[in-house]
């Protein structure tokens, strides 16, 4: 049988202070209603004044070789795209204050899909017999580089890490790695992105704006790039190790925002129990978001030894992974939260061919008031959709729906919140005329 890297470790770690999307409110033009029902999350966890990325990195990396039994690795990996200092990689001295040694130790940046990209790396250098044991670490501080005035970005973001140890093993046991789905477009550099800070902002003549030193994120592309990518490096992923969405039990996906797990879902056409989400809790907590949800999920026992688990992400870069494996039996050395389960509505979508006009603002119409709770009669009133409150990742999540329900392939801005349905009907008809 042949060499295969195996996870035997699990352990996570968050800062103290909670904040809840109260207390959000109370500094910014905000509301709890309002960032639940666009994200999902109710709180996340930020690091206290002086704690940095390297201090959730070393309690994580303690509870994931306290879970594996053993407190050696000769190889460490560290997923973050927060480090501590810009120059050195932060892994040294996590790997220091770990007390292992001199073994190698170096940071990967991938963003939300930095971790997927450092077990791979890990994974492939236990195969190759670079390495026997690994600890792999996906840390982040995201509230340090984020807008304070910013809504949106400090709604979404919290900071965490959580780890996993890897040791040499057999490819027919759980817990091992199955295989590996990457990917890049670096033409999509500037949707997810810190302009200042960087060799070509510092050999740049003159200065920076002032928001350039802050995390930055273009949503509504982000969130259809996030959908269809996660969505077909899972596919790819599953064809090639011979499973099918519905024979996996898991799907611990990047916890960035609940309605991207469930248009992820939707394309996969995945059950809702299939779906790990723990987001509620931590908000999108970046390189540290699976490690998070697999911790929580193993301590919950929503995560079983024998269940097929199908790992996916998306981030910066752009960049996304996937990876695959049965979950062993864990002695997990705690957990984050006990986590409290969501509930999203079935939507079924029939798929009959397109006949008039009037059929498909029908469709249209009922999918939008099934789907998101909104009354029919006044979307078929000739309000617009931002009369109606209708969001643009509501219109974005209808492109993805009408991709892979109708094989219909709207563009970036097609679909405009100052449209009334009849008009949005329009463009979707001659798209659809035009397939």
């Amino acid at each position: 049988m042949s060499r295969a890297a195996v996870l035997c470790g699990l352990g996570g770690a968050l800062p103290e202070r909670a904040v809840s999307n109260d207390e959000l409110a109370r500094e910014l033009d905000t509301s709890d209603r309002w960032i639940r029902t666009r994200t999902g999350i109710g709180r996340r966890h930020v690091v206290a004044p002086g704690e940095a990325t390297s201090d959730l990195a070393v309690a994580a990396g303690r509870d994931a070789l306290a879970s594996a039994g053993r407190g050696d690795v000769d190889l460490v990996v560290l997923a973050t795209s927060t480090p501590d200092r810009p120059c050195p990689a932060t892994a040294p001295d996590v790997a220091h204050r770990l007390g292992l040694g001199t073994v190698p130790a170096f940071d990967v940046s991938a963003v939300c899909t930095g971790f997927v990209y450092a077990l791979a790396t890990a994974s492939s250098m236990i195969s190759a017999g670079v390495a026997e044991r690994a600890l792999v670490i996906g840390a982040d501080t995201f509230s340090t580089i984020l807008d304070p005035a910013d809504r949106t970005t400090r709604a979404i973001f919290g900071d965490g890490a959580g780890a996993v140890v890897l040791r040499a093993g057999e490819a027919d046991e759980p817990g091992a790695l199955l295989g590996f789905d990457l990917g890049s477009d670096g033409s999509g550099g500037d949707l997810i992105t810190v302009r200042a800070g960087g060799s070509r902002q510092r050999s740049t003549p003159g200065t920076p704006d002032a928001g350039d030193h802050f995390f930055t994120m273009d949503g509504r592309p982000v969130f259809t790039q996030a959908v269809l990518n996660m969505s077909r490096s899972s596919q790819h992923l599953l064809d090639r190790i011979g499973w099918t969405p519905g024979e996996v039990d898991k799907v611990v996906a990047h916890q960035a925002n609940i309605r991207i797990l469930a248009a992820v879902g939707e394309q996969l056409g995945l059950e809702d129990k299939q779906i790990v989400a723990n987001l509620d809790r931590v908000g999108n907590t970046v390189a540290a978001s699976i490690p998070l949800a697999l911790r929580d999920a193993a301590a919950d026992g929503d995560l079983q030894p024998g269940h097929r688990v199908l790992l996916t992400g998306f981030g910066g870069g752009l960049t996304w992974g996937s990876a695959a494996l049965v979950w062993p039996a864990l002695d997990p050395a705690g957990r984050t939260h006990h986590p409290e389960h969501h509930q999203r509505e079935d939507i079924v979508m029939s798929t009959p061919a397109i006949e008039t006009q009037e059929s498909l603002k029908h469709r249209v119409s009922a999918l939008i008031s099934e789907k998101f709770g909104l009354d029919e009669a006044e979307l078929l009133s000739g309000a617009t959709f931002d009369e109606l409150e209708i969001d643009s990742l509501i219109l974005v999540e209808l492109s993805l729906i009408l991709r892979k329900e109708m094989d219909i392939v709207l563009e970036e801005g097609d679909l405009k919140s100052a449209f009334t349905l009849d008009e949005a009907v329009a463009v979707i008809r001659a798209k659809a005329d035009r397939a």
